[in-house]
């Protein structure tokens, strides 16, 4: 096991305009699971490919542990990979395809079916290492394909969305596994997804990447009550944080009926425009605030969001976390009020750095 470190490493693909990856500076500790996230083409699978050897590093640099591995071939890297296709040969046995980069490194016959029994007996695929492919469900190919990442007994793991083909409920279960498992064998684990309750859920700490830059990187806790900028706010959080940007006048900003007070630190950094931010979860009912008139009520059991306009705002789209046991209509117009110590404040400007909250 082994630490990783990437220092200022930029990555350019011919024809870009800028860097797919730029000046990434970011550490992942001995045994932790750090989870890239980020919107497509922001560069977090670029920066696994980096990490594994697969796409070289133009600037900067990338260690492993105290070694350097920026010029470093990937088979000497010590890493082993789980891409979102599971890529198991269809005419090998499950303990066959798990063994195969034994054999390929001609491990001793013993020593190779030692490892695939411990593999297969954490992986709960005892039962299935004489079946074929075709035979297992896709949450079973997975783990066969985690299984030939185990057996390697690499430095570091590294997950380009394995579960992107499963279904949803199958995801969850297997992202469970999955964090369980890495809890289990202590592995420095870098995993990438586009989907941030996986990112929430599964990972020690949470690297959000945008446009190839690095946004914050911090415990899904931290990124959820204080994200760096606007960008973080409204991509983590499901519901995403409604952002509403508005002058300020005489010390306040006014979002609908709502004045809110902006604190004098967070007024003197600001250019006369402020963007406040504010989760559906942190929305309460009110008799006054925050008019919203609704279009949809999104009823999931045990949560009900609704969506909807600023009153008088055609253009200014909000939503509300509501009672889920008496969830209002469509069509409905309901006052809100934010619950006191929730509200972000964001500079305005396309960096949206966080500059305060209430």
């Amino acid at each position: 096991m082994a630490s990783i470190a990437f220092e200022q490493a930029t990555r350019y693909h011919n024809g870009a305009g800028r860097p797919t990856v730029d000046r990434l500076d970011l550490t992942v500790a001995d045994g932790e699971f750090l989870v890239l996230v980020g919107p497509s083409g922001c560069g977090k699978s670029t920066t696994l490919r980096m990490l594994a050897g697969l796409e070289p590093v133009d600037a900067g640099a990338i260690r492993i542990g105290e070694r350097d591995v920026t010029a470093t071939d990937p088979r000497h890297r010590d890493v082993a990979l789980v891409f979102q296709s599971y890529a198991l040969y269809p005419h090998l046995t499950v303990a066959d395809n798990i063994g195969f980069p034994l054999r390929v490194a001609r491990l001793p016959k013993h020593e190779i079916a030692a490892r695939v029994r411990d593999a297969a007996r954490t992986l709960d695929l005892e039962a299935c290492l004489d079946r074929k492919p075709k035979a297992l469900s896709g949450g079973q190919r997975q783990r066969v394909a985690m299984g030939r990442a185990i057996v390697r007994r690499p430095q570091v793991f590294l997950m380009d969305e394995p579960l992107s083909n499963l279904d949803a409920a199958l995801r969850v279960r297997t992202r469970s596994q999955i964090a369980q498992l890495q809890r289990r064998l202590a592995t420095t684990t870098v995993y990438v997804t586009h989907d941030q309750v996986e990112a929430m859920t599964m990972g020690d700490r949470v690297a959000v990447l945008r446009d190839g830059i690095l946004q914050q990187c911090a415990p899904p806790r931290e990124l959820y009550r204080n994200p760096a900028n606007a960008f973080v706010a409204g991509f983590l959080g499901s519901p995403a944080m409604n952002l509403f940007t508005r002058p300020v006048h005489d010390g306040h900003v006014t979002v609908g009926e709502w004045r809110i007070p902006v604190p004098r630190a967070v007024a003197a950094h600001c250019d006369g425009t402020i963007t406040v931010g504010i989760r559906p979860e942190h929305l309460e009912p009110a008799t006054s605030g925050l008019s919203m008139d609704i279009d949809l009520v999104e009823e999931l059991g045990c949560d009900a969001h609704a969506y909807g306009r600023l009153a008088g705002e055609q253009n200014q789209p909000i939503v509300a976390r509501t009672d889920w046991s008496d969830p209002p209509a469509a069509g409905l117009r309901i006052h809100l009020r934010p619950c006191p110590g929730h509200v972000h404040f964001f500079a305005a400007d396309s960096p949206g750095r966080l500059l305060g909250k209430d």
